[in-house]
């Protein structure tokens, strides 16, 4: 064999003999390096500690505890858990068992479908296979060979999944001691490197490929982690995560609901729209004097769309009517046109530029029905938009500032922590190359500053292939409280829009030219983002947010007239605020308005009322603290004052 030069990630290159294994590779580094790795990858593709190598790459030594080896203890688990499904019920027949998010399913055939009382057992015999540190290994079967296997075995589903295998790929299949699967692989050195941070979440139904017209299957759903530090961080994020439900809370706050009648169209009741109205106002704010809002037609002529290129790329997404006039329409699905067809009404000079046009548009885009989400995923959202029209010597200072102001944004909702990530080009696309190089170098200068500008503060990547089809673009991500991340907003450049319409501007030497297009989201959808504000701080909206700041509870009738006097007080401060002088216990009112989520009861009895205070309860504590109204009043004024108004002042 001839000899293969490797490279490692430290850049040192050392040259072994063709057909080397990972394993030896290893050995030949550290015996200690040896037993800690379960795989290896090479030139980025993960592969069996026993595959040989047969040519020149960049190898990397994968242990388990490297991030890339999640995804295997994650694949190993499933198969895991199939053999002991099969185990304890020998009659089941096993389909397909993918790594998702967090974890991993197994979709199995059986009469009787399984239940959320199966799991336990289920979990007992996988660590049994676990503890018995079986070796995994693989055979290369022919197509006959296997489908015979199967076929006398019952698993239907398997000799169809051995069709379905192109010809010119190889069929492997994989044991892990007298059990084996079909599987493309790859996986760790024994049933023994799952390991026992892992838990089986729930059972749900899957139709065979997704097809309602197969058969219906049963899906186990799991998760595996690296450690039981991991797997109790994850489960506990799972619990807040299910308190903090936008869904469950929107309810529990009387702010919005979904109806059947209107499928992924929000219903928002006085309190969420006030939150929603809190939230449009804010960001007209910090708008004013940077943009110009305008306002473009809900619905457009095919014709425009078509000149967009939408009407190619994005057709099944959209609302489409004909008149009878047979003109067809579209309510749009996005603002873009509209602000190009504002731009061009009129003409424009370079002395003009940058022209910045924002809108809270309402657009409508068809989602499935199994997708929709409470308000993450629907199908008629308003964006937070604007383009900005710019020379191409503008567009590096523009997506600065565009920067600066998403980030502060955030943060004056109380998010500390963003990744800014760059999406290139993707391979269906419009546009020549050269300008997708132009505006990917620009973009690449302002990454670079933003990681810079920052002290390392913000995270920065790149999305390879995943920009939009008209050009690269910065997504913004955020962590919330619980540690999820969220991609909000955008920053997008765009050569293509504006050649489409013929948009221009005169130069300084009277000429025509193109301007760059830039689009640019803070929130992205106003209802997603607000559903993520719900969760990130469970329903206990900051003072400035929340659609009712004060409750005025008395401990005694008495002190009915003295509560009024307080709410008006409050009302012509302008804070939000009601009384409560129902004929009900204290310790009731505070209990309802707290899982109401108020977040300031204050509580007046007659003392307080010849005293002219009040005890000021907060949500969340059990604590009371006694204050004089005035001084009551100015605190709140404070506190209720939005973020970008006390920077202002």
């Amino acid at each position: 064999m001839s000899a293969i030069s490797l490279t490692f990630p430290d850049g040192s290159k050392r040259e072994f003999e063709g057909g080397v294994t990972g394993l030896e590779v290893a050995e030949s580094i550290a015996k200690s390096l040896a037993k800690k790795s379960v795989a290896y990858a090479i030139d980025g593709e993960l592969r069996d500690l026993s595959d040989p190598i047969e040519q020149d790459g960049s190898i990397e030594l994968v242990t388990r505890s490297d991030e890339k080896a999640l995804e295997l203890i994650r694949h190993d688990c499933a198969h895991v858990m199939a053999e002991a499904v099969q185990k304890l019920w020998p009659d089941t027949q096993v389909t397909i068992g993918p790594v998702i998010e967090n974890g991993f399913y197994y979709d199995f055939a059986r009469d009787e479908p399984f239940t959320p009382d199966d799991l336990p057992l289920i979990e007992k015999e996988m660590r049994n296979i676990i503890k018995r540190n079986e070796r995994f290994t693989k055979e290369f079967w022919s197509r006959d060979e296997a489908k015979k296997y199967f076929a006398e075995k019952g698993e239907s589903y398997k000799v169809e999944l051995v069709d379905a295998i192109p010809e010119d790929q190889e069929l492997k299949i994989y044991r892990q001691g007298e059990w084996l699967d079909l599987c493309r692989g790859p996986h760790m050195r024994s049933t023994g490197d799952v390991g026992t941070a892992f838990k089986l979440m729930s059972v749900a139904g899957a139709y065979w490929r997704g097809d309602s017209d197969n058969a219906m299957l049963t899906r186990i759903y799991g998760t595996a982690w690296a450690d039981e530090k991991q797997l109790r961080e994850y489960m506990f994020m799972r619990e807040e995560a299910e308190k903090r439900d936008h869904r469950k809370l929107g309810r529990e706050m009387d702010l919005f609901h979904f109806q059947e009648e209107g499928p992924g169209v929000v219903f928002w009741h006085s309190k969420g729209w006030t939150i929603f109205q809190k939230l449009v106002n804010y960001m007209r704010r910090r708008l004013e004097g940077t943009y110009e809002e305008v306002n473009a037609p809900q619905i457009l002529d095919k014709a425009m769309w078509e000149t967009s290129g939408h009407w190619g790329w994005y057709h099944e997404n959209m609302f489409v009517t004909t008149t009878e006039d047979d003109r067809t329409f579209a309510i749009k699905p996005m603002n873009c046109p509209g602000h190009v067809a504002i731009f061009k009404h009129g003409l424009k000079s370079y002395r003009e530029l940058p022209v910045r046009l924002a809108e809270f548009g309402n657009v409508h885009r068809y989602e499935p029905s199994g997708a929709l989400h409470g308000l993450m995923r629907v199908r008629g959202f308003t964006q937070d938009d604007a383009h900005v029209f710019c020379t191409e010597e503008q567009m590096e200072a523009e997506c600065l500032r565009i920067n600066e102001l998403i980030l502060s944004t955030y943060r004056d909702f109380g998010f500390e922590e963003f990744t800014v990530l760059l999406s290139t080009r993707p391979e269906k696309r419009v546009g020549n190359d050269a300008s997708w190089d132009h505006a990917e170098q620009v973009m690449m200068k302002v990454l670079d500053k933003i990681e810079a500008d920052s002290g390392g503060a913000i995270k920065t990547g790149i999305n390879p292939g995943e920009g939009a089809f008209y050009g690269p673009k910065f997504e913004y991500v955020l962590k919330d409280a619980i540690g999820r991340i969220w991609q909000c907003g955008t920053t997008q450049i765009d050569f293509n829009l504006p050649e489409r319409f013929g948009a221009f501007y005169i130069d300084s030497d009277s000429n025509k030219k193109q301007p760059v297009m830039i689009h640019r989201a803070i929130c992205g959808s106003m209802e997603r983002f607000l559903g993520i504000l719900i969760e990130n701080f469970a329903g206990h909206f900051p003072l400035w947010l929340a659609p009712q700041q004060v409750v005025v509870a008395t401990i005694t009738s008495e002190a009915n007239d003295y509560a009024d006097k307080v709410v008006e007080t409050l009302r012509k401060a302008g804070l939000s605020a009601s009384s409560d002088t129902r004929n009900e216990k204290i310790n009731y009112k505070v209990r309802e308005h707290s899982l109401a989520k108020v977040p300031v009861i204050l509580v007046c009895g007659m003392r307080e009322a010849e005293e002219n205070s009040v005890n000021i309860r907060r949500l969340g504590s059990r604590e009371q603290t006694p204050m004089k109204l005035d001084e009551a009043v100015a605190a709140l004024i404070e506190e209720a004052t939005p973020p970008d108004l006390k920077a202002a002042g």
